[in-house]
Parts: C-alpha cells; structure tokens; sequence
C-alpha cells in the first residue's frame, strides 16, 4: 500500500528476546494492535527501533515479517547511515525487500553542508522508485534540512514528506507558505504533536503511540475535525507519557508502557540495559496514574 502521509504513523519498537534475538511474533503482535487501533502506516528500524543496534538484515527481517500486512497499512523502513553508498544499497534492499516506502535521515557521524545534504538525499532518492519521507532533526542529528535545502529538492518526486522535529513549530507556516501541499508534513515531537496538528500537519510520526495507539488516533482525530477543547482534554492527560518520548531513554520508557498495556516486551539491546531502581519506580508511577485515570475509547 502507498503511503498517504496523513493519520498516524508509529515508529515501532523493535522486539528482542532475553537473548538479544530478534522476537518476530512479539513484533508482529504490537503491529497488529497498532492497525486494529486504526493507525495509517508503520515505520520500523527507527531510532525508536533502536536502528544503531540492528543489522542491515534484520531490518530486512522487520520489512518480510510485515508482508502480510502490506494490503491494510504501508511498511515504511528507515534509512540512517553514515555513507550514500550504504545508503542506497539500503534503500534498494528495502525495495526488494517489500518496503512501501522509506525514512531517511541526513547522513550521520559527518556533520554535511547543506549542498552536501541535498546532493546525498537526492542520490538515495534516484536510487528507488519508493515515497520518501525525510527525517528532519537537527536537535539528536545536528542537521538541519532548510526551506532553502527543501527548494532545491522539491522537483525530487519521490521525496514526497518530511518528519517535523526541528522542535520549531513555525516550521510548519514556513513550509506551507513556501510549498503549499507540495510536501507532507508529518509531526515528529510527541510532546508537540496537538500544536503541529493544529497548525496544518498532516499526519503524526509518534513513540508513545507504540503503547497507546487508540489514544494517539482519537487525538488526531479529534484535532483533525475541529474539535479543540475534547482534544485538548485527551492531550493533557496524556502529556505525562509524552514527555517519555522527548528523553534519552525514550526506547526503555516507552518498552515499559508496552508492557504495562499488555503489546510488549522490555528487553533492549546492549548498551541500553532495562531501567531499575528509583528511576523505574518514578517511570512506573506515571504509567500506573496514566492507567489508573485512561479515558475510555
């Protein structure tokens, strides 16, 4: 299925077992109750999936595990490495893989110039007939990808998206002033997700949504039609999870709401390790308020 790039998209955990495997059929289940939820697309191999700890065929093993899927919401694979080279033989093996579109981030490691950041975009982009949706985050990957960069990229067809987390929600004016619906703009900061609806997003790219995907619909939803003062009821009970989403253990935080609402598992991958003492408590207790006052959907 084609990406739309509006509704709301979960940048999926990555399941493992004790072991540190791969748990495919705990994956599979979290992506079956994220599309019962009424979720638009799947986005997996995120940071979120904890991407740097994966290899370039367990991602491909995420994108095959999803194939039966493809008829209900698109699969969307992210794409972040330090190379174009590696970077478009990721692109074509997502492709070949099954993908139905990609997320891609500007290189990493090597902070690259605008020039240089377009012309890798521009490369990856030649190298598949797949949607893209670029990830813009200067904050965790300290480029940023202008109105100026995006100028220059807007005859790219297939770039078809971008992930707003500049953190900035004026971005999303200047971007609709300067292209109109030329790109689709997708909020990617938790914490800011009802002001960037409100202000034209189209879609969401979410973390918490990985544990409470009717929440996170209901509450595009609810903006989408207008209807503010329900939405911003949803909103504030929500924000106390959000603000899991916008810290350097969001992976851990927001495994641990997944096993509290029954769709997940709490292994990470080395160097995470599961949270624990005062700090799990304090983590724990937020989840527990969460549950105790959950609106009813």
């Amino acid at each position: 299925m084609r990406p739309s790039w509006t509704g709301v998209y979960p940048a999926v955990t990555t399941k493992f077992k004790e072991n540190g495997d791969l748990d495919i059929p705990a994956f599979v289940k979290n992506v079956e109750f994220q599309i019962e939820s009424g979720v638009s697309g799947i986005i997996l191999g995120g940071s979120l999936g904890e991407s740097s700890t994966l290899s370039a065929d367990e991602k491909l093993q995420l994108v095959e595990a999803l194939q039966p899927y493809r008829s209900k919401v698109p699969v969307i694979m992210n794409i972040a490495e330090s190379s174009t080279v590696r970077a478009i033989e990721a692109a074509k093996k997502a492709e070949e893989a099954g993908a139905d579109g990609l997320m891609l981030l500007p290189p990493l490691l090597y902070k690259a110039d605008g020039d240089e950041t377009v012309a890798y975009f521009k490369e990856v982009a030649a190298s598949t007939s797949l949607p893209i949706l670029l990830y813009n985050n200067p904050v965790d990957y300290k480029i940023e990808i202008t109105v100026e960069m995006f100028k220059q990229l807007q005859d790219v067809e297939n770039i078809e998206a971008v992930k707003e987390s500049t953190r900035d929600l004026t971005n999303i004016t200047r971007m609709k002033n300067a292209f109109g619906n030329r790109f689709k703009i997708m909020g990617g900061v938790d914490t800011l997700c009802l002001e960037a609806l409100l202000l034209g997003a189209d879609g969401l790219v979410a973390g918490l949504v990985c544990a409470f995907p009717k929440e996170t619909v209901v509450l595009f939803e609810l903006a989408k039609q207008g209807k503010v003062e329900e939405a911003v009821e949803l909103y504030r009970w929500f924000m106390p999870l959000l603000e899991m989403d916008i810290h350097s253990k969001l992976v851990q935080y927001i495994k641990l709401c997944e096993v509290y609402t029954g769709i997940g598992t709490e292994f990470v991958r080395a160097p995470r390790k599961m949270i624990t003492g005062v700090e799990r408590e304090k983590i724990t207790q937020t989840i527990e308020v969460a549950l105790e006052n959950r609106p009813s959907y």
